[in-house]
């Protein structure tokens, strides 16, 4: 019989205290010790942003001012009343200890935390030691590296993080394999999975997970009980179901085959939208991960519900669309979208930043959280970022500013986007004699054949153009003109990607002219 790993007590997630020390904490502690807290150290990205959402259900299930909670929906349709609400528990500056255990010890059914309960395992599948199985009967298990994100599965997985393969696969710490696990669940994979049978059929493929290729973003306090708060989300605008709000740990196990329980808030928000299914195998002592299922848990239409931490971006049709991960775009360049009011651009700012205590928005940060993949099989490259105390800067806060922070972003990202075309016509005419290298010559460019240029001009001008944009965010640069820093940072930045060739090779020369005529014609235009 293995032993259990109790989430609620086991060292598993990664703090920063307040006094500067390291520490690993179970979900009770986290709670218990949240105001003093200074931040998150999960080392994947993808499991925190995942772990924030659970951490933001349980918040709203243990936030309480005397009989009244957070996810109360009574209290909730009167926005202003629950804004109040908010702002009480925020004053009291953290959780109570009684209510939290009261949550965990009681309001949860027994195991439900344990993550190799052998009934219900969190956020687990039991069923799948029985339906996870191939043509003779026998047990399919999909394999620990196909649980570790970062290890290679099969036999052409790229090595990102280690050395590993599925001959002699390498277990896992129990505290490690809770991150992958809920980073699987909310970034995983659609397409071929381990099948399961559940009727005559054997299904094997599944969609993406529902943060797939996404970033989310949270207004991050001084300590976790505030960015906690801060992270449960206000009762959405659209319509949702009424039946009683239920995380995986706290209802039944859903069927497979039937419809899809309806979204409620905040739980199912949150926490209800998994489309796959997994089972971890412990060690003998319940201390490691040695193998795990993964493979689909519905395939009911997936639920239309507005993630309250994404920003959204119109489509070229008019609909809306999470904004992608991107490895390569810092966070300061999705500033503005995070400042401005819906209304006033083609993007929409993720709800949890609507309506943040005015008392509080001078000391609040952004954490981002993202996963540059593809929708279906490729991961890239995760990220986590930090922004410095920018949310005094909200529209309905200091409007004079949150524009201002709307034209350096839109010259920054003119400038990128003159540069990119500069640097290819530079290498056109650089490289092909057929090219009339005059100044106002016609060259067309061939997108299959770009050149080297571009990309090392991009790769200086961003981390030069970041330094530029902080500077203009200073008090006394709002009346600035934008642009006029980001130029000059891109002229620099194609000097450096040309090198001194052109100083020897004339039409090298007339190259980087014309390159840097068509970024000096940026000064002249009216705005910026």
């Amino acid at each position: 019989m293995s032993g259990g790993f109790d989430l609620r007590d086991e060292p598993w997630v990664p703090v920063r205290l307040l006094t500067g020390e390291s520490a690993r904490l179970g979900l009770r502690q986290v709670f218990k010790q949240a105001h003093e807290i200074g931040d998150l150290e999960l080392p994947v990205p993808p499991a925190a942003a995942g772990l924030m959402r659970i951490l933001a259900a349980v918040t709203a299930r243990i936030a309480a001012d005397g009989d009244d909670r957070l996810d109360d929906l009574d209290v909730a349709e009167n926005v202003k009343g629950w804004l109040d609400l908010r702002l009480r528990i925020l004053r009291a500056g953290r959780f109570d200890p009684d209510v939290v255990d009261e949550y965990f010890d009681k309001a949860v059914p027994s195991g439900r935390f344990d993550l190799f309960d052998p009934e219900r395992p969190f956020l687990q599948d039991p069923r799948l030691r029985t339906e996870c199985v191939d043509a003779k009967g026998a047990r399919n298990s999909s394999g620990v590296n196909k649980l570790v994100m970062g290890r290679p599965t099969g036999i052409n997985g790229a090595v990102l993080f280690g050395h590993f393969n599925d001959i002699a696969p390498v277990p896992v710490p129990a505290a490690e394999a809770a991150w992958h696990m809920i980073a699987q669940l909310y970034f995983g994979p659609s397409g071929q999975c381990t099948p399961r049978r559940i009727t005559e059929n054997r299904a094997g493929s599944g969609d993406a997970a529902p943060l797939r290729k996404s970033v989310s973003y949270f207004p991050w306090g001084s300590d976790l009980f505030t960015s906690l708060i801060l992270a449960v989300p206000r009762l959405p605008g659209e319509e949702l179901d009424e039946d009683e709000d239920l995380c995986p740990w706290e209802g039944e196990l859903p069927h497979p085959l039937e419809p899809r329980v309806p979204m409620t808030w905040p739980g199912r928000v949150l926490t209800g939208r998994f489309r796959h299914a997994m089972l971890l195998v412990p060690s003998s002592d319940g201390r490691q991960v040695t193998d795990a299922y993964i493979t689909w848990s519905t395939h009911a239409q997936a639920p239309v519900v507005r993630d309250p931490y994404q920003i959204l971006d119109r489509r070229k049709d008019g609909d809306f669309q999470p904004r992608e991960a991107d490895g390569a775009r810092a966070l300061w360049r999705d500033l503005d979208a995070l400042l401005l009011k819906d209304d006033r651009q083609d993007s929409k700012r993720p709800p949890a930043f609507g309506a943040l205590p005015n008392t509080l928005l001078p000391a609040l940060r952004v954490r981002a959280y993202g996963f540059d993949q593809d929708g279906q099989q490729k991961d890239s490259v995760w990220f986590a970022s930090t922004t410095p105390r920018v949310l005094a800067w909200l529209e309905e806060n200091d409007k004079e500013m949150a524009h201002h922070i709307m034209r350096c972003h839109v010259s920054a990202e003119e400038v990128g986007d003159r540069l990119d075309f500069a640097a290819r016509i530079a290498w056109k005419i650089a490289t092909d004699s057929n090219v009339d290298p005059s100044p106002k010559a016609k060259v067309k460019l061939d997108a299959r054949k770009p050149g080297p240029w571009a990309s090392a001009a991009l790769t200086r001008f961003w981390p030069t153009a970041e330094t530029q944009f902080w500077q203009l965010t200073q008090p006394e640069q709002r009346a600035d003109r934008p642009r006029e820093p980001f130029v000059h940072a891109a002229l620099s930045a194609l000097d450096e990607a040309i090198g001194p060739s052109s100083r020897a090779d004339i039409r090298v020369a007339r190259a980087r002219h014309r390159a840097r005529s068509m970024l000096l014609a940026l000064l002249s235009t009216k705005t910026g």
